[in-house]
């Protein structure tokens, strides 16, 4: 059954007398309400239901059947909520079978599958014949597995993809903390050849300071070396004439003898 049953006339009008004793309006609107949603009049069916809650907002009949109008014209929302108004209600009455078979219906309109399998199973511990709500049941319990093994398979595959990312992310660390470790090997290279060159440049400096710190010499001391040269290349010139002149003779005696 594709349409949410609704309370018959006769219904509202016994449960209206059992409950709340409303006007003869409120029960006048609900007839009307029931006859506007048999020809299909869902939105005339709707404007009499909420009619007759302004009378009596406790009216089983016009909560019940204005979750049938709701429903049909696609206000699932509105239709949940004026079936949990009257559901300790509906579960005390005849009715409590339909009234979880709605429930159902109107679940499975917005692919609520838990909800729709568990109102289908009430329904049928209530009213284990009817072959429509064992249908529903076993739809909605096919969906309710699809659904939960399709979200298995997107948690398996959001952990798949968050241990490949967690993977890359540390094979990133790693390889940042190669290119860190050579950074620093090459850094302390630089520094072991910039320590050799300032070694150099110091042993440098020292052999210039010691070139450098050599003593001088007092003009007095120069003239004396200078002094002491001209001595010396006197004497040997003396000896170089000397031995010139003792020549010289020698030649002579030769000559004459």
């Amino acid at each position: 059954m594709n349409s949410v049953r609704y309370i018959l006339a006769s219904l509202a009008l016994l449960l209206a007398s059992l409950t709340v004793m409303s006007a003869q309006t409120d029960r006048r609107e609900v007839r009307q309400g029931n006859r506007q949603f048999r020809k299909g009049e869902f939105q005339e069916a709707q404007i009499s239901y909420m009619k007759a809650l302004t009378k009596d907002s406790l009216s089983f009949a016009a909560n019940y059947n204005l979750a049938g109008a709701d429903f049909e014209l696609g206000d699932y929302d509105k239709a949940v909520e004026a079936l949990n108004r009257v559901e300790q209600q509906a579960i005390a009455s005849p009715d409590g079978a339909s009234f979880y078979y709605n429930l159902g219906r109107v679940a499975i309109a917005k692919q609520d599958w838990k909800t729709a399998v568990d109102a289908f199973a009430k329904s049928l511990l209530m009213k284990p014949g009817d072959l429509d709500a064992k249908e529903n049941y076993i739809y909605a319990r096919k969906k309710l597995e699809d659904q939960q093994n399709q979200q298995n398979q997107n948690n398996d595959q959001n952990q798949d993809q968050n241990n490949d990312q967690n993977q890359d992310q540390n094979q990133d660390q790693n390889d940042d903390k190669k290119n860190d470790q050579n950074d620093d090997q090459d850094q302390n290279g630089d520094n072991d050849q910039n320590q050799d060159q300032n070694q150099n440049d110091q042993n440098d400096n020292q052999q210039q300071n010691q070139q450098g710190q050599q003593p001088k010499i007092t003009p007095q001391a120069a003239q004396q070396m200078l002094q002491a040269i001209q001595a010396k290349e006197k004497e040997t010139q003396d000896k170089v004439n000397k031995a010139k002149a003792l020549e010289a003779k020698t030649r002579q005696r030769e000559k004459n003898w």
